[in-house]
């Protein structure tokens, strides 16, 4: 149960005074610094299955969805069929922030969408299978597009450096304050719809 008073932690750290902008722009910080994250699925028994991957490009300065290419015949396609809920998960290990995506996970292959994001380094994930059609390029039938739509965004972003950050945490611990070497960030479902609305335009 949420008790706000139990948890200073979260009410220290947590900033909702900034724009769409300006969180998509601390966001993608995360990402572009990862450039791989975990994509978490369910399977039909419910049991949860998570695999690195990393995400596509071209970017849009307001973008707030992932895109990946991956092989249509592998086992997380069968998870996303049944359940397309999913979860992105980031974590920079150089400066402890990290980014959540909850969200929905589209499938397509349509050719112009994979064309827009392959690149020739993708082909080393599928290989040429020698029968003249799976041939590993952008016109293999196992190529697909995963577009994660996300509901909610959340993520941490370090504020102070490596020394500053065991700083905060050493001095909160000795006086009994709460600690927060970073901040505490949503991007909202109507945040993220509007978002996308202006990099369609």
């Amino acid at each position: 149960m949420t008790n706000k008073e139990l948890d200073p932690y979260t009410a220290k750290a947590q900033n909702d005074n900034l724009t769409p902008q300006e969180k998509i722009e601390g966001l993608h910080t995360i990402v572009n610094a990862v450039k791989t994250g975990m994509l978490t699925s369910r399977n039909a028994t419910g049991a949860l299955h998570s695999r690195a991957m990393a995400p596509v490009g071209p970017y849009s300065p307001t973008q707030a969805t992932l895109v990946f290419i991956a092989n249509c015949a592998t086992a997380k396609f069968d998870e996303l069929e049944n359940d397309s809920h999913v979860n992105v998960s980031f974590y920079d290990e150089s400066s402890t922030s990290w980014a959540s995506y909850c969200g929905i996970a589209k499938i397509s292959q349509d050719r112009e969408k994979i064309a827009k994001h392959w690149h020739a380094a993708l082909a080393a994930w599928f290989g040429d299978l020698g029968d003249g059609v799976h041939k590993g390029d952008q016109h293999d039938p196992r190529v697909a597009v995963i577009e994660v739509v996300p509901e909610e965004i959340r993520y941490w972003l370090s504020t102070q450096g490596s020394v500053g950050r065991a700083v905060n945490v050493a001095y909160s611990a000795i006086s009994g304050k709460t600690a927060a070497p970073g901040e505490l960030r949503t991007i909202t479902k109507d945040e993220i719809q509007l978002l996308q609305g202006l990099q369609t335009k």
